[in-house]
């Protein structure tokens, strides 16, 4: 729902409104008062204001409202309200998130690289109007944190909520392949002529039942193209870690990621696979995959207009109306 005025060009006479307003007030400055001679002021009394006399300036304000209120019907309010008629079919998505307790090193801004996915995802999401997207966090095992939908406002809360495993109390661990074994099961009932896993892990496979490559050759005979993503900059980086104390600290560990497993998940499913070390890199990647994988669907708009023209035309012309009626008789001028 949206305001506007279909003929704005009218509202520049509102500009003449003010001479208007001023316009007898300069004229009595001009013109000279008709006076009498008397011998003493005295005879002439103390002079006195009716109610009469201070009413009649209401007449030229009642006068101006209603001009005011006649450009502005001549300038066609209108209130609009415009729909979407969406043909086509966009892309199917699922995103699998890895949360597993190395995704808390600080090698990522804003600060760490859980945080810097989350973000950058949420980017993504923002993008992909008219796609089905649906989210699969894993750490020791997999689990759908949302269906595929396109109310991405409820998508991307659950995204917000997204915590570590550790902050969860579940077992540590990265589960690749139930991962991406979950992120297919979640597509496998859709329609869509493109579906597409984005898998992101930072870690090796260590955990789960399912084999990464086993679960890439299901999403493989589903029809399913797998990006994969490995994030984090190599060698040493900074961890948190709590000690026994239950104080946070600082600790150096070796990144450690299965790049070999990763791009052999892509080269099975007819995906890519992409290298992030930094957040403005994970960016780059997402707008790449975002570019690659375009919706196709034609947006027809249409807006139904109401016109509000007669709900400010009367109230002019009852102004109009009663400054007429008043001028004639309570408030008329005596010869």
């Amino acid at each position: 729902m949206f305001f506007r005025f279909a003929s704005p060009w009218f509202l520049s006479l509102l500009l003449l409104l003010p001479v208007l307003v001023a316009w007898p007030l300069l004229a009595k400055r001009w013109t000279r008062p008709a006076g009498l001679r008397y011998t003493s002021i005295t005879l002439a009394g103390r002079p006195t204001r009716s109610l009469r006399m201070a009413l009649r300036p209401a007449l030229n304000a009642l006068r101006i409202l209603a001009l005011a209120l006649v450009i502005l019907a001549l300038a066609r309010p209108q209130t609009g309200q415009a729909r979407d008629i969406v043909r086509g079919q966009g892309v199917d998505i699922a995103l699998a998130l890895d949360i597993s307790g190395s995704m808390a090193s600080l090698d990522f801004e804003p600060a760490n690289r859980l945080e810097a996915a989350k973000s950058v995802i949420s980017d993504f999401v923002g993008k992909r109007v008219y796609d089905q997207i649906g989210l699969v966090v894993f750490a020791s095992n997999a689990f759908s944190q949302s269906p595929p939908t396109t109310d991405h406002n409820v998508l991307l809360r659950l995204l917000d909520r997204t915590e570590l495993s550790t902050k969860l109390g579940i077992d540590d661990g990265t589960a690749i392949g139930m991962g991406l074994a979950n992120a297919g099961n979640m597509l496998k009932d859709s329609d869509a002529t493109s579906k597409v896993i984005i898998l992101l892990t930072d870690g090796v496979n260590n955990a789960g039942e399912i084999d990464p490559l086993t679960a890439a050759e299901a999403a493989k005979a589903l029809g399913m193209k797998v990006y994969t993503i490995g994030m984090g900059k190599p060698g040493q980086v900074p961890v948190p870690v709590i000690d026994l104390f239950g104080r946070e600290q600082i600790m150096y560990q070796e990144s450690a990621l299965d790049e070999a497993t990763l791009q052999e998940i892509a080269d099975i499913t007819g995906g890519k696979y992409y290298r992030a070390e930094d957040t403005a890199g994970l960016r780059e990647i997402y707008d790449e995959i975002d570019s690659l994988e375009k919706s196709r669907v034609e947006i027809e708009r249409f807006t139904r207009y109401h016109e509000l023209m007669g709900w400010v035309l009367l109230p002019a012309l009852g102004l109009l109306f009663s400054e007429m009626v008043l001028r004639k008789t309570a408030l008329r001028t005596l010869p």
